[in-house]
């Protein structure tokens, strides 16, 4: 069923993915996306992003990459981030606010926060939620020339088929980037047709 939406702003599921499928790879691996998109691709994505909506494990993830790699490649994203989890950080992150409880009500949070600007939701577990509910619009995907064998895959299994139109593919160095608008279905109808 899908919820109502404000705003001018679009609800973007922003995803880097391996040939085969997997957004991380084994014990959350993702050396294997560090710099490759060029910068000014990540650039214009950052520059219509006004919020950031992101689950526990891809929280986790990204503490991990920054202490490992202090200098590595940083995502260039000037705004609010929202962390949507039932088990806040201890101590408190102050670069993220906690949301917990209804995916529908941190999205509007987060929406709002967004200035009319994208929503750029980030995470597997909190990309089906959204997906679920009917609150995106786009998928962003940058497919990635390689084969991980194993890991975290793009979504996780059970979701429900969501019919996608494709509305951009194009390269950018190795990576090919593909856009998606999702269609919702309308309540009382099937999308079995």
């Amino acid at each position: 069923m899908s919820e109502t939406r404000t705003g001018s702003g679009k609800v973007v599921v922003n995803r880097a993915m391996s040939l085969d499928g997997f957004v991380a790879g084994p014990e959350d691996a993702m050396d294997w996306v560090l710099d490759i998109v060029p910068p000014e691709v990540l650039a214009a994505n950052a520059a219509a992003t006004g919020a950031m909506l992101v689950g526990r494990r891809t929280y986790e993830v990204g503490a991990r990459m920054r202490a490992e790699q202090p200098d590595g490649a940083e995502y260039p994203f000037v705004g609010p981030v929202f962390l949507l989890t039932h088990r806040p950080p201890d101590p408190p992150d102050p670069a993220f606010t906690v949301l917990t409880g209804d995916i529908a009500r941190a999205v509007a949070t987060a929406r709002a926060a967004a200035g009319g600007k994208d929503l750029e939701i980030l995470g597997s577990d909190v990309a089906a939620q959204c997906l679920r509910r009917g609150l995106v619009d786009e998928l962003l995907v940058y497919v990635f020339p390689v084969l991980l064998g194993d890991g975290v895959r793009i979504l996780p299994p059970g979701l429900p088929r969501t019919d996608l139109e494709p509305l951009s593919s194009t390269r950018a160095g190795a990576v090919t980037v593909l856009r998606f608008r999702v269609h919702r279905a309308e309540p009382g109808s099937s999308t079995d047709a």
